[in-house]
């Protein structure tokens, strides 16, 4: 959604309703603002892998709308699940209208969920930094601006903190980016699930201005940067493990 300084809802988002472009969401209108955004890339494998128990793990990430950031890891292989939602703040104001106001500490976040047997926490950073977002953006992605939007990992444990932290000193020392990456380490964060008509955005509206201007790339992009990772149709919000 984009707002004006003073919190309220700008007018791209009263347009975008009145021309029935769809439910309240990330910027509406295919007349969007250019922003020079970092191309996406097949970044280096981390040098710091994940030792990760057998199981199923989760991993929090923001990276501006969650509809694409959703839509990117539903994509991939070992991924069982990936919901959109909120973190940073608290249950209290976890809802999209407080949310969009950008005061509650919430970034637009996505959990995922994978089997390390398959795809490690390392590996998933890889994609994630090489498709899904401009990492060195601050507090906006795209059209969308704000502290809601901006980047941030979510570690659920310390290993996770310890290679999310090694793998942004690496690509920062290896200059992968024109610019320093600006995504945040933000240990402790509970998330808390998006309302319904947030979950599998990308794979149900295709066609929407947002999602064909703004996220269709970034779902381009990941099959041809990482055809060996990428599955052809996505796991779905209650299809459950696929």
């Amino acid at each position: 959604m984009t707002r004006r300084r003073d919190g309220r809802p700008g007018r791209r988002w009263w347009i975008g309703t009145a021309l029935g472009f769809g439910i309240a969401g990330c910027a509406l209108l295919s007349r969007l603002p250019a922003f020079a955004e970092a191309e996406p890339q097949r970044l280096p494998e981390a040098a710091v892998e994940a030792h990760e128990a057998q199981g199923s793990r989760t991993a929090i990430f923001a990276g501006g709308c969650f509809w694409g950031v959703q839509g990117v890891f539903q994509h991939i292989h070992g991924v069982t699940q990936a919901v959109s939602g909120y973190a940073g703040g608290s249950a209290a104001d976890a809802d999209y209208r407080s949310v969009g106001t950008g005061g509650t500490g919430h970034a637009e976040a996505v959990a995922v969920t994978y089997d390390p047997a398959v795809i490690r926490y390392d590996e998933l950073l890889r994609i994630f930094f090489s498709v899904a977002l401009d990492p060195t953006e601050v507090n906006r992605q795209g059209p969308d601006a704000g502290p809601q939007y901006r980047s941030a990992l979510f570690p659920q444990d310390g290993e996770q903190a310890r290679v999310a932290s090694a793998y942004l000193k690496q690509l920062d020392a290896a200059k992968a980016f024109p610019r320093p990456i600006a995504t945040r380490i933000e240990r402790g964060a509970q998330f808390y699930p998006a309302e319904g008509y947030h979950q599998d955005y990308m794979a149900l509206h295709p066609s929407h201005p947002y999602i064909a201007i703004n996220d269709a790339p970034k779902l381009k992009a990941l099959g041809r940067l990482f055809p060996e990772r990428t599955r052809p149709e996505p796991v779905l919000v209650g299809q459950g493990p696929a």
